[in-house]
């Protein structure tokens, strides 16, 4: 068995790599798509039908990722970016890798207000790559969700974010024997202490450990990634 010391290095280690190819990824393509929209917006009004074109193939893409459980990708455009929609995703996810077409949508689709959501609203306000979640993501995929977003920028206004979904029973799937394999109890916690993924059965996704006997043990950060762990002996 290892210390705790060494298991806390080594669970942080899992979660950067785990987490930081798909950050890479997005800011790989995010650039190229924001160059892309100001060229568009130069040209003439940008709309959905001209904006998805230029998203789908870096959405296919990411999809694809060899190391991540992708569920969905794609871009998120600012409020009131485009001319025929206050609002919009351009967005494939699934096993189909189909667009998204939201049920709500289809009536009043610009009436959609993202706005205030984390994966938005962060990566909109610090300039930086956000992952955001566990939470119950009622416009993509009805699943306990992790969405990795970072924002798109043209002359140094935010125009949207690039972002994808990762589902937390896959991610929980893929990260728990790593953590068990170091033979003590790792929890995975967001920014704010609620669990991600834990190797303890008394701790539940979505499960807050503040107020908990989680509380008192120290919370590392997972540098570049804007997640904790809690180690602790089996």
């Amino acid at each position: 068995m290892t210390t705790t010391t060494t298991a806390v290095e080594q669970a942080a280690a899992i979660v950067r790599d785990y987490f930081g190819g798909p950050i890479r990824t997005l800011l790989e393509w995010v650039g190229p798509v924001a160059r892309l929209i100001g060229e568009a917006e130069a040209a003439g009004p940008l709309t959905r039908a001209r904006l998805d074109p230029m998203i789908e193939p870096h959405a296919l893409r990411t999809l694809d990722l060899p190391d991540a459980p992708v569920y969905g990708a794609g871009f998120i455009a600012a409020i009131d970016l485009l001319a025929d929609a206050r609002s919009h995703l351009a967005w494939w996810q699934g096993a189909d890798r189909k667009q998204l077409v939201l049920a709500s949508q289809s009536v009043n689709k610009e009436n959609i207000d993202y706005s205030e959501l984390e994966w938005y609203r962060i990566p909109m306000s610090t300039g930086e790559p956000h992952v955001a979640g566990p939470y119950v993501d009622y416009l993509c995929s009805d699943e306990y969700t992790i969405t990795i977003a970072v924002p798109a920028l043209v002359g140094g206004r935010f125009v949207g974010v690039a972002g994808l979904d990762l589902l937390v029973s896959e991610v929980e799937r893929e990260l728990t024997p790593r953590f068990a394999a170091l033979g003590h109890q790792v929890t995975l916690t967001n920014g704010v202490g609620r669990v991600v993924v834990s190797t303890d059965p008394r701790c539940a996704t979505g499960d807050t450990v503040r107020g908990g006997r989680l509380a008192d043990l120290p919370r590392i950060a997972c540098d570049t990634v804007a997640l904790d762990v809690i180690v602790e002996e089996s």
